[in-house]
């Protein structure tokens, strides 16, 4: 039988177990679909013929919980999954020991409450980080745009610099403010904001041919916010209209 996934994809301490992504069965017993499996020189095992049977799941989610019931058990494994849109393998949670998940779950209540006030210092600071991050991008975008109006530079910045949101702004690029992320992210935002991009989109326009559609008006409005002497007014405004 083949493996459905290479035999050490993550490095992980102790055993590793699979979510597999598709039907298995234990190549030693038979039974199945598995829910969980080992493999063992590339044959998947259920846990009963892997002996890790006695273990009970803990899903993931918290650190602390998961970190301290693998202190306490003397046997723990790591489930993992792949992700087919990431292409790689996430870890789903951990096996570990009846005994040692009471006596984490224990330890956990004892000291919630300050675990509780440290969380919430860690979440001010990080609001603090981010708030400072995100006015030292819109410094930077105005650098580069001298002619880009003030709120639409924090408007972009503070879009791409949204803490989970994946854009450019938190890419290892992107905190460390590099030239080609930020124009990427005032592109990125002339395009949903001064263009009909996302009414192409609405309108059932393929990404690539809205883009393509786009292209002259964005760079008609990077053109006006570079100039050095732009007056900081929006892209497109009239300034002998009032």
């Amino acid at each position: 039988m083949s493996s459905v996934v290479p035999s050490s994809p993550l490095a992980v301490r102790g055993p590793l177990v699979f979510q597999p992504v598709r039907r298995q069965r234990c190549a030693v017993c038979r039974s199945g679909p598995l829910r969980l499996l080992v493999l063992d020189e590339g044959r998947p095992r259920c846990l009963d013929c892997a002996d890790l049977a006695h273990l009970v799941f803990l899903p993931r989610g918290d650190t602390a919980l998961t970190r301290r019931a693998r202190e306490e058990s003397g046997l723990s494994a790591v489930v993992v999954r792949f992700h087919r849109r990431r292409g790689r393998y996430e870890r789903q949670g951990v096996l570990v020991e009846p005994a040692g998940l009471a006596r984490a779950e224990a330890r956990c209540l004892a000291d919630a409450e300050a675990r509780a006030r440290r969380r919430a210092r860690d979440a001010a600071r990080r609001v603090v980080r981010d708030e400072v991050f995100v006015a030292e991008f819109a410094a930077e975008i105005r650098r580069l745009f001298p002619g880009c109006p003030a709120e639409r530079a924090a408007a972009i910045a503070g879009h791409a610099g949204a803490r989970g949101s994946g854009r450019v702004g938190r890419t290892a690029a992107g905190r460390a403010l590099s030239e080609g992320a930020v124009r990427a992210a005032v592109r990125a935002g002339v395009r949903h904001v001064e263009t009909p991009y996302d009414a192409l989109l609405m309108s059932g326009v393929p990404w690539r041919e809205a883009r393509a559609r786009v292209a002259a008006p964005v760079e008609a409005v990077l053109a006006v916010w570079r100039a050095r002497d732009a007056e900081r007014e929006p892209a497109g405004a009239d300034p002998e209209a009032s």
